[in-house]
């Protein structure tokens, strides 16, 4: 904590769930409920004692698999029980979950194009920027505000998402999305609130075990 960090100012930590199957084969998941493969268990085993050390006094989940399997570890680290909650869940990707980036850009090349440009606005019957964006907040602003002064909240959530609701906490245009880069298979955030505002300030984006 710097001196200028309030210490009763309460601090946000959003973690990205390990890595799954359809991640290493660069297939869009979306709210598929995939599991974590071999490699996202030693992750979240890696990242668990990096998320003990903040002693986070609440720990929330997306109540998909992959961030509960993510989050077994870190709560038995922290002895802590977790929340889980459908609004920390990842984007809903609509008729395009399932597919792999080659397929996808061989069946829908423009569209596909656009996709990974990181416009999930165009996906058919997907979840729209704007609406992960207020679930999001609306989750982790409740969950924030359970939390007792001068401690740390702790949110297991998914990459997109977690992009999103970062832009939105810190109340910048939601295309300022595309300025930040997509975190890292258990990769998190950290904000800081301040006190006298009710305001989250960036403290560390894309910190790894």
């Amino acid at each position: 904590m710097s001196r200028h960090d309030d210490p009763h100012g309460r601090r946000l930590v959003l973690l990205r769930h390990g890595r799954t199957a359809h991640n290493h084969a660069r297939r869009i998941q979306g709210q598929l409920d995939v599991p974590l493969d071999d490699v996202g268990h030693q992750q979240a085993a890696a990242v668990a004692p990096a998320m003990a050390a903040l002693a986070p006094a609440v720990v929330w989940a997306s109540d998909l698999l992959r961030t509960r399997q993510t989050a077994e570890p870190v709560l038995a680290a922290c002895d802590r029980a977790a929340s889980y909650d459908a609004r920390l869940r990842e984007f809903h990707l609509g008729e395009r979950q399932g597919l792999s980036h080659e397929e996808y850009a061989a069946q829908h090349p423009e569209e596909f194009a656009r996709f990974h440009q990181g416009d999930f606005d165009v996906v058919p019957g997907g979840e729209s920027t704007e609406a992960v964006r207020e679930r999001m907040v609306s989750g982790l602003l409740e969950l924030i505000a359970s939390v007792p002064a001068g401690g740390t909240g702790l949110a297991v959530s998914h990459g997109a998402a977690i992009r999103v609701a970062t832009v939105g906490l810190l109340g910048w245009p939601t295309e300022q999305v595309h300025s930040l880069r997509g975190l890292g298979n258990c990769g998190w955030v950290e904000l800081l609130e301040q006190p006298e505002t009710g305001r989250l300030r960036l403290l560390a984006y894309h910190r790894t075990a």
